[in-house]
């Protein structure tokens, strides 16, 4: 008897053993060969599905809108030029206004200009028997352009980053006189990590744009640039990589066919230098696009990148505009020659300017309708073969009554015009639970009447469960990549930044990694900071909407993202 109780024991024993061997065996060849990746992402869809089927969702029938089919107002979007601050204030009454570009106007080491304008307004210079000043407003080259080409608000005077601005300027019909070529030197260029800039090197023999579109275009080179409808560099690389596909004609079947084949491999474009700058700081980038004047100041980037110049310099060429009086001409000619003397342009140099000087514009400047007609090509081609399916998020939550829903209404509505045809777009509303009001479909016509009239029926009721919403998003675009894995997703935000009900950003967070969608945030009367914590995660910008500029930021961003 105890030998058929000690056989029985060593059978069961047996069995558990060979059970496990079997269990363990399943799992460890369940995930053979596949890799850590994919094993990630495996996780994350189940992770993705647990948490949309604890979410209360509603579908909704689409509601058609009425449309307008006229393009976008650039003009009706600017908000008043108060806007933007003067930081040198006239002090006669014999004056004249200049646009000056922010990277001098402003405080500090970008604060050249405002020290050398505050000092012209103290010498008491007379001009034709009056006591003559300036007033400097701070303003972007490409927003200043925005607003003189437009007829919004044209000042006396406008010094942009390059010439290239002001080639568009006059192509616009504003009358521009060029007073000075150069009122500071700087030069745009790309900082590249410096073991990469060596791998280049190695491989190409030297780096230059030229070596540079191709590494990136032949996929060994992963680098951003920025905005080239309201970016100086960015604009300025625009035009230098179409020119290295084919210098004699840049928007030729030549140029057009480099620069698609260039622009499939290009990971990131951003909306402003600052986001470049932090998705440098991830590592996602071996290069970036960047003035020298701020590239020489920043340590962090002295240290870690070699800068490689391009295209048009950038000196701060100074133009008259439209019908000026002589008066004012001449007081802005003496504002040229009173910038040009040796102690302010040693200032310069100790701000970062005036370096390089060596270095000599690698491209002609470029005639300014053929500048417009670039930027619409980029427009039209910086997607590639990879279109767009983006997910608005709208936060329908009771906090957002009146104002804050109006004010997302507008930004919605208008900013829709520069979503671009090709794309694909769905909407989702949230309170207390997730509400899919348009799913996601090419936005054609038909989906662009949908789009409105969903936007327009937008209610504020109940809690807010951002997080849910964002959930709802992304298992939408999942499904889609799912039918097209060629698109390439994206989320906007648009929410007042608080969350009281639903899930967490850390229950999710791991899942925005794992999919890398960017999600960009507008926020309307907002928690600022919480969006920003949203949009970090994979990089997207983050929009305060609380301003009068929102729909002008907000037509920038989807111009670039869309």
């Amino acid at each position: 008897m105890a030998k058929k109780s000690k056989f029985f024991l060593i059978s069961v024993i047996l069995v558990v053993f060979v059970f496990a061997l079997v269990y363990f065996g399943v799992n460890l060849t369940s995930n053979f060969g596949k890799t850590e990746t994919q094993v990630t992402s495996e996780d994350a869809n189940k992770q993705l599905s647990k948490l949309y089927s604890n979410i209360s969702i509603t579908t909704e029938t689409p509601v058609k809108g009425q449309i307008d089919l006229n393009p976008a107002d650039v003009a009706e979007s600017l908000p008043d030029i108060s806007k933007f601050p003067i930081t040198v204030e006239n002090t006669t009454d014999h004056f004249v206004e200049i646009f000056s570009s922010t990277e001098k106007s402003g405080t500090g080491i970008d604060g050249w200009l405002t020290e050398v304008a505050t000092e012209f307004n103290k010498a008491n210079i007379v001009i034709n028997g009056n006591a003559a000043s300036v007033k400097i407003r701070n303003i972007a080259s490409g927003t200043a352009a925005d607003y003189i080409k437009s007829g919004k608000y044209v000042p006396d005077a406008y010094t942009p980053s390059n010439e290239l601005w002001g080639e568009m300027v006059k192509a616009s019909g504003v009358k521009t006189e060029i007073v000075s070529k150069r009122l500071v030197g700087n030069v745009p260029g790309i900082v590249i990590v410096k073991a990469k800039y060596d791998a280049l090197v190695d491989t190409y023999g030297s780096v230059n744009v030229k070596t540079v579109t191709e590494a990136i275009a032949n996929n060994e080179f992963s680098m951003g640039y920025t905005d080239p409808f309201a970016s100086s560099t960015g604009l300025n690389f625009l035009v230098t990589a179409l020119n290295t596909f084919d210098s004699t004609n840049i928007l030729g079947d030549k140029a057009v066919q480099g620069f698609e084949k260039f622009q499939a491999n290009v990971p990131f474009i951003a909306s402003t230098t600052i986001q470049m700058r932090e998705a440098a700081k991830s590592g996602m980038l071996d290069g970036f696009v960047l003035e020298y004047q701020t590239y020489i100041n920043a340590t962090d980037l002295k240290d870690a990148y070699v800068f490689t110049p391009f295209g048009v310099r950038h000196d701060s060429p100074l133009y008259a505009l439209g019908e000026v009086p002589k008066e004012k001409l001449d007081i802005i000619t003496k504002f040229a020659e009173f910038v040009e003397q040796a102690q302010y342009q040693d200032l310069a140099k100790k701000n970062g300017f005036n370096n390089l000087d060596d270095y000599k514009s690698e491209v002609a400047v470029v005639e300014g309708s053929l500048l417009s007609s670039a930027q619409k090509l980029w427009k039209e081609k910086k997607n590639g073969s990879k279109p767009i399916a983006a997910v608005f998020v709208t936060d329908v939550s009771g906090s957002m009554a009146g104002e804050p829903l109006n004010r997302l209404k507008e930004s919605l509505l208008k900013g829709q015009k520069y979503l671009g045809k090709d794309n694909s777009i769905g909407l989702v509303s949230y309170s207390s639970g997730v509400t899919i009001n348009l799913p996601i479909g090419k936005y054609d016509t038909n989906q662009q009447s949908m789009f409105v009239g969903t936007v327009n029926s937008l209610q504020a009721s109940g809690g807010t469960a951002t997080f849910d919403g964002i959930v709802v998003a992304l298992k939408m675009l999942q499904d889609e990549v799912a039918i097209n894995p060629n698109i390439k997703p994206i989320i906007f935000v648009l929410s007042d930044g608080d969350t009281n009900e639903g899930h967490s950003l850390k229950d999710i967070k791991g899942l925005i990694e794992n999919y890398k969608v960017p999600i960009y945030t507008i926020g309307y009367n907002a928690n600022i900071e919480a969006l920003q914590s949203i949009s970090n995660i994979n990089e997207a910008a983050s929009i305060n909407a609380d301003t009068d500029d929102v729909v002008y930021k907000i037509g920038n961003l989807f111009n670039v993202q869309m």
